[in-house]
């Protein structure tokens, strides 16, 4: 499949509230476009960014997996999105994809936020996670992740970056650029979800949400507010700006290490 349709949803989120987050992002994606393909929700989609996981986590069985599960279902489309999961005695930031019904992959969020303590609660994960879906390579990515290109490095050849995020308006210059940077040093689309609205702590959110071509142009920038963006995007178009552009064959080869 040559062309992707894929649907960013960026909603305000209500502090620690999963149900009311998930009755209000229900009512946001019933207005998504029909033959839609991927769904994106933002970085703690049903708590906002919490540092109480041992009252807000969830094992993978849960309330809010269940409730991806069924939209998968009910939409026809994969769905992504990360929240607090608890698994053998541990808590992740976890980006769960599922499809058909069933989570097909999971990505731990590996550079936690230490600056408000992230670190503290959570445990950091080990990989990266390469989603094959519709014969497209996606590699996702959380939040504060965005900060570290050789963590972000391409060297999978994979189409497209995909970030979550809550990434506050005060620093919504470094998120800008960097997604930039991220598309134009790797030479794929760039996807990204953030949030709006204001967390416990009075940090505002801008949203921003963004698709950013291979060649670093923002082909989307959301405003403020909450919204839905649905867009589509072209595999041969990416391979025909490579085949021109060659820069990716002549990359460093290195493995990242701990």
């Amino acid at each position: 499949m040559n062309i992707l349709k894929i649907a960013i949803v960026q909603p305000t989120l209500y502090w620690e509230q999963p149900l009311k987050n998930i009755e209000n992002l229900t009512i946001l994606i019933s207005q998504i476009e029909k033959n839609t393909h991927l769904i994106v929700l933002p970085e703690m989609f049903n708590t906002g960014f919490s540092l109480r996981p041992e009252t807000f986590s969830e094992k993978m069985d849960g309330l809010t997996i269940s409730w991806l599960k069924k939209v998968s279902i009910d939409t026809n489309a994969a769905i992504t999105g990360s929240l607090m999961i608890e698994e053998a005695g541990k808590y992740f930031n976890r980006l769960v994809w599922v499809e058909d019904g069933e989570v097909e992959y999971y990505y731990d969020k590996r550079h936690l936020f230490s600056l408000v303590g992230e670190d503290v609660p959570f445990a950091a994960g080990k990989e990266k996670v390469i989603i094959t879906y519709k014969n497209w390579k996606i590699a996702p990515f959380i939040c504060y992740d965005l900060r570290f290109p050789a963590w972000c490095r391409n060297t999978e050849d994979v189409d497209i970056q995909l970030y979550v995020a809550n990434w506050p308006e005060k620093r919504n210059h470094h998120w800008k650029l960097l997604l930039q940077a991220r598309a134009i040093e790797n030479q794929c689309f760039v996807i990204a979800s953030n949030r709006v609205g204001e967390d416990l702590w009075g940090n505002n959110h801008s949203g921003d949400s963004a698709l950013i071509d291979y060649s670093g142009e923002t082909k989307f920038l959301a405003s403020n507010l909450q919204a839905i963006k649905t867009f589509e995007v072209n595999k041969t178009d990416l391979e025909e700006y490579r085949k021109r552009y060659p820069f990716h064959l002549e990359k460093d080869k290195f493995k990242f290490e701990e």
